[in-house]
């Protein structure tokens, strides 16, 4: 069985959906699976070793080129041969990330159009191109933005077409009218193509298959998996680590720089806990784009006005192994996503390093966070409530007994339910029955 897993690429910046489907490709490999990994737009990004294949697929300078002007839909081979050198891609990678979703209303429904939009000319040649080097028997796009792929694939090369859902409702939900309600109307008509939906977890299961108006038994949920290596293989001696600094306690957040990640919460209920007495200190990281520079910059002002700056540490964009130390040296991991949340994966790479979990009581979190278990790996807070998402940090930090078992629980949830072979394990089952 042929695995062809295409992702929207996101140039040097790290993403959930590129690290989920480059997590995933490798996992399949290691089972012995024929799969790979083919970005489209621009390249993809990861912190482990990228299995992507050193092509990309929709290049976005054609793509875009083809959307603003009519004779780019029509230039020859040679032409857009040449917009999809690497130099040029990486180049619409920087561009890209000024570009905000209510900029992006004709092109995202002239995607979904698939070979009825603009860019017809790509998704033939894509079609064309895996029906006759690649003969896949799967195609899996890694989001319904990549809708308008599904029937001219499928038509060509006879192949299954599974999509995951990846939290785009809340791009779709930035989108001017009238784009935003003809989007809805063409997710509704090119889900028809698709064999099988993939959610990360059944809360977003839920709320997708409102917007795409399909039944359950079209929805799989298979959770993200994380490969194990460089994680430690038993929980740590968390209270060995609090000892070691003395009274100051450490505050961990891993997301992006950007409203829907709440790091601005975070900060406000560091400041709030200093006021209460305790000695503590924030130290984040992750992506930062062009378009949220200007909320990164208003993270920094408040935490100047509430004092609070000394003990705010932004470290930008970083690799696996400063991921791993900064997991390494926290005592409580911090996501108050606002809006409910698609994937998780960073509370996954907390629990997994033995590190006990604060996040927003919505979304793929209290299923992650085992919230209705006997013993669950975090503490979760009503969305958007400073006081609340104070006292649970507070809760945690103080009792280092409860704060070593929500550590444990964590662990060992991971160890047995999101690694990165499980998740491979649930995608080859459900591939295999999509072939009977």
């Amino acid at each position: 069985m042929k695995i062809v897993q295409i992702t929207a690429g996101a140039g040097g910046r790290l993403c959930g959906s590129c690290l989920h489907d480059n997590a995933l490709v490798r996992a399949l490999r290691q089972r012995n699976r024929d799969a790979m990994l083919v970005p489209a737009y621009v390249p993809t990004t990861s912190d482990e070793e990228n299995v992507a294949e050193p092509i990309v697929v929709m290049g976005g300078v054609n793509v875009f080129l083809q959307q603003n002007s009519s004779f780019f839909r029509h230039t020859p081979r040679w032409i857009d041969w040449f917009f999809d050198r690497p130099f040029l891609l990486r180049a619409l990678s920087r561009w890209s990330g000024n570009a905000r979703p209510a900029d992006l209303g004709p092109l995202t429904a002239s995607s979904l159009r698939g070979e009825e939009g603009c860019q017809r000319k790509e998704v033939s040649r894509l079609a064309a191109w895996l029906a006759r080097d690649i003969r896949p028997d799967v195609v899996h796009l890694s989001n319904v933005l990549l809708l308008g792929l599904a029937k001219p694939i499928r038509r060509a090369t006879g192949a299954s077409i599974v999509v995951t859902l990846s939290g785009e409702d809340l791009f779709i939900s930035q989108l001017p009218e009238p784009y935003q309600r003809e989007v809805r109307e063409l997710l509704v008509e090119r889900a028809a193509d698709v064999d099988r939906f993939i959610a990360l977890n059944s809360s977003y299961a839920d709320r997708m298959q409102k917007i795409l108006y399909c039944g359950q038994d079209r929805v799989t949920v298979i959770p993200h998996g994380i490969d194990p290596d460089g994680f430690p293989k038993k929980s740590p001696d968390l209270m060995a680590r609090r000892a070691s600094r003395g009274d100051r306690r450490v505050i961990g957040y891993l997301a992006r720089a950007c409203p829907e990640k709440g790091l601005d919460q975070v900060i406000r209920a560091t400041a709030l806990l200093v006021e209460k007495g305790m000695d503590v200190e924030l130290v984040a990281a992750g992506a930062t784009i062009p378009a949220e520079e200007e909320y990164l910059s208003g993270c920094h002002r408040l935490a100047e006005e509430l004092r609070v700056s000394r003990r705010f540490h932004w470290q930008g964009q970083v690799d696996r192994n400063s991921k791993m130390k900064l997991l390494n040296e926290i005592d409580v991991f911090v996501m108050p996503t606002p809006v409910p949340e698609a994937k998780g994966i960073p509370v996954i790479e907390a629990m997994a390093s033995g590190v006990p979990v604060v996040a927003s009581a919505s979304g793929a979190f209290p299923e992650l966070l085992g919230i209705q278990e006997p013993m669950p790996a975090g503490e979760v807070h009503i969305p958007g409530d400073i006081p609340d998402l104070t006292r649970c940090i507070e809760k945690v930090l103080r009792d280092e007994t409860f704060a070593a078992e929500l550590g444990l629980a964590g662990h060992t949830r991971v160890t047995q339910r999101y690694q990165s072979h499980h998740m491979a394990a649930a995608h080859e089952s459900l591939y295999e029955d999509m072939q009977t």
